[in-house]
């Protein structure tokens, strides 16, 4: 499959895509748990569909340490036993924050309440920004059939 445009050619990417992989470098830098940051990058990547980010997201977080238990039950979190509540917290606001046209209320307070147990308000604020991050990165792929496979780890680095 080839994309339907070459975001590396086209000048208006080059330009908008330097700030957007800068804000992507601030969430990195970001007090959130860099594994969190993965898992929460996987699953709203699963929701969207969005091959290339899961085949970037799975890579870096196995890069980083990340098991293959783990990876492959993001998107049965609810089910599975090894994610501390913390890291479920930050998947269910993921979700509820990447579903917001099925969830008319957007993220629920409870859901919040649960996050916030678990994070302090720029942990927070960086859980808010990724999945907003993320859900702008799905579709920016998703629209131009960006294809997936080939992404080495630290590639955008």
């Amino acid at each position: 499959m080839d994309a339907r445009l070459d975001y590396f050619t086209s000048p208006t990417a080059g330009k908008v895509l330097k700030h957007f992989m800068s804000a992507g470098k601030a969430l990195k830098d970001s007090p959130l748990p860099a594994a969190t940051q993965e898992l929460v990058a996987l699953r709203v990547s699963q929701i969207n569909g969005c091959a290339v980010c899961i085949d970037m997201h799975t890579k870096e977080a196995a890069a980083s340490g990340e098991t293959s238990v783990r990876l492959n039950l993001v998107a049965a979190w609810r089910e599975a036993a090894v994610f501390t509540e913390a890291e479920r917290a930050a998947l269910e606001l993921a979700e509820e924050g990447t579903r917001v046209a099925d969830a008319a209320g957007g993220v629920s307070d409870e859901v919040w309440a649960r996050a916030a147990k678990h994070y302090d308000d720029e942990q927070l604020t960086a859980l808010v920004v990724l999945v907003s991050f993320m859900n702008t990165a799905n579709r920016l792929n998703i629209i131009t059939r960006q294809p997936a496979g080939n992404y080495e780890p630290g590639q955008f680095h």
